[in-house]
């Protein structure tokens, strides 16, 4: 079937339902979704780093990579960034380049896991000097914020104990409040501290923020800018991630997304590639927060993957294609015949619902989305055909003195 003729059956098919064709293809071109600079680097498994052809020398040509992807998708037009590993001499040039390419810097992620000092930990170390260069290297990364622009400082720390006796739970929590509350403090109006947790490594007895429950309470101390960073990967097996997003979103505790996906633990694949029932299914509950709450939900949507086999442009742009797939098929939802089938109790008609909208084929409607946002349908074979992977993988063959391509 031609891509006219399968629009204009899915739009019959939809508008029968009720549905507004027209407000979800404006919603779908409203999407924003944050590449990660670390995604574009080599990188591999503890054991070792695979490297590849075309990977960025730098982070300015992380930023062209950023770039080049935004302008194929239309919907991810800015990049967190990791210091020290991104870290520049001169961060007032940086933004002038990232300007120039119309981009955006997005979060900053402060490295506290790559140093000999934090061996036992950073904020819930013991010596208080280790705790003090930690949280100088926070102030140090809102300081990159504040010329670069950014609003968001994201926090993951690798922080806990291998056995018991190792530490102390309650004092190591009060390291943390005291030093969150130090970073909080340093950050201006407009900018938020995002919380992330994880249950286990590198930290295999007790993490020091192994959950949302956690990492929630820490930031209700800190002040209403402080909030919860859901990572799809740091979740025990079964977790039900879309009742912990729902439960953030009433709490308006939800800060943000790091989407990638797993299948035993936190394996950094590409988003969706394991269980896309379950992406879909947070999309619902983000819809449903976006529709009560309007312009004032406003999560950061962020990529958080290392994609140590698939090349590293075509797995982000099969990131963005995925992620627009399931908020496609999220805003598709026939809302109102699902609160009534909840109300009366209907579990049938209710799930049927919920699976009717997931099995939807909206590629027509995407492809028709793209080409109104002046895009080609395709951003994976308009990026093969472009001929970049093949320019950048020439004009990077030379290692830069003093650069680094992937992590550290």
């Amino acid at each position: 079937m031609h891509h006219e003729e399968a629009l204009k059956v899915l739009v019959e098919d939809l508008t029968a339902q009720g549905i507004d064709v027209d407000r979800v293809k404006g919603q779908l071109k409203q999407q924003k979704i944050e590449q990660p600079s670390w995604g574009f680097g080599d990188s591999g498994t503890r054991f070792q780093i695979f490297r590849q052809a075309g990977v960025p020398r730098n982070l300015y040509e992380k930023l062209d990579d950023v770039a080049h992807i935004h302008k194929l998708t239309g919907i991810a037009p800015s990049v967190a960034i990791h210091i020290p590993w991104d870290k520049t001499d001169d961060w007032e040039q940086l933004k002038a380049y990232v300007d120039g390419l119309g981009i955006t810097i997005g979060a900053v992620n402060p490295n506290l896991f790559q140093e000999q000092e934090y061996k036992l930990g950073s904020f819930g170390n013991e010596d208080p000097r280790i705790r003090k260069k930690a949280l100088d290297h926070h102030f140090e990364c809102i300081d990159i914020m504040n010329i670069v622009g950014s609003k968001y400082l994201s926090l993951w720390y690798a922080d806990g104990t291998n056995f018991p006796g190792q530490g102390n739970f309650i004092r190591r929590k009060h390291y943390f409040e005291e030093n969150l509350a130090a970073v909080y403090e340093k950050l201006v109006d407009d900018q938020q501290l995002l919380l992330e947790y994880k249950c286990f490594e590198p930290a295999f007895y007790h993490t020091d923020i192994p959950d949302w429950g956690t990492a929630f309470t820490l930031c209700a101390k800190l002040g209403g800018r402080a909030k919860v960073l859901v990572d799809l990967g740091h979740h025990l097996l079964g977790t039900n991630i879309e009742q912990i997003v729902a439960i953030l979103i009433d709490e308006n505790r939800l800060g943000g997304f790091h989407f990638n996906n797993k299948k035993y633990a936190d394996d950094d694949l590409t988003v969706g590639s394991i269980n896309p029932y379950e992406l879909y299914l947070i999309y619902v509950e983000l819809v449903n927060a976006e529709q009560q709450q309007g312009d004032a939900f406003q999560p950061a949507y962020m990529v958080d993957q290392c994609h140590n086999l698939k090349p590293k442009h075509e797995a982000m742009i099969q990131t963005l294609m995925t992620l627009q797939t399931a908020y496609a098929k999220a805003l598709i939802v026939d809302r109102d015949s699902l609160e009534n089938a909840q109300k009366e109790g209907n579990v049938l008609d209710a799930e049927q619902i919920i699976v009717k909208a997931f099995n939807t084929n909206v590629e027509p409607l995407l492809q028709q989305v793209r080409i109104e946002m002046g895009l080609e349908p395709d951003p994976l074979q308009a990026h093969r055909a472009s001929g970049y992977f093949e320019k950048v993988a020439e004009e990077r063959k030379e290692a830069l003195p003093g650069q680094t391509s992937g992590w550290g």
